[in-house]
């Protein structure tokens, strides 16, 4: 079986920074185990080394400013920013720094790394979706990227919950990353 090829644009090498005005940063729990909550981070900043014709040799890393977390419910941001969840006095930061990539399909790459939250580091692999190239209207050369992860908030000491009636919890552990990224590529 031959593995998977990469399909990429040439001009994807290079390093990028991501734009934090046109990229999402989110994730969706499950409330009450019977819907979704979705909430993102305002404020991150990263960056990718790119190489077209070796994409493995490929890097990233994203810094994401906890306080910033956005739920649009002022009360249950408050709580999440707090020690029941991720304590956003003590541990400002969550970070992420790619450990490796692997090709998956023509415009689809798992890009592995350590998530730190809290203080806990571990593993996570996240499956990315290239979407596009383009030159914007300033001349920025911007790439697109969407993925996502499941992980388990526990995993990082997240792990406030309250118990149902009808049994179940409030706030589920699964946990859905979401990654909507444009980066512009540095001159």
């Amino acid at each position: 079986m031959t593995a998977p090829t990469a399909v990429v644009p040439a001009e994807l090498t290079g390093t990028f920074t991501i734009d934090p005005t046109h990229s999402r940063i989110g994730f969706v729990a499950r409330h009450a185990m019977v819907t979704k909550v979705r909430g993102a981070f305002t404020e991150f900043s990263g960056s990718a080394t790119l190489d077209a014709t070796n994409p493995s040799a490929s890097s990233a890393e994203l810094t994401i400013a906890v306080a910033s977390i956005d739920t649009a419910n002022t009360q249950r941001d408050e709580h999440l920013r707090a020690n029941d969840f991720f304590d956003a006095p003590t541990y400002p930061e969550i970070t992420f720094r790619s450990t490796g990539v692997e090709v998956l399909g023509a415009d689809t790459f798992a890009l592995t790394g350590d998530l730190t939250i809290k203080g806990t580091t571990k593993p996570v692999t996240v499956e990315f979706e290239h979407t596009g190239v383009a030159t914007d209207p300033y001349g920025n050369l911007r790439a697109g990227f969407e993925g996502k992860a499941v992980i388990n908030r526990k995993d990082w000491n997240v792990s406030w919950n309250a118990a149902l009636e009808a049994g179940g919890v409030l706030v589920s552990e699964k946990i859905t990353l979401e990654f909507d990224v444009s980066a512009i590529r540095n001159a």
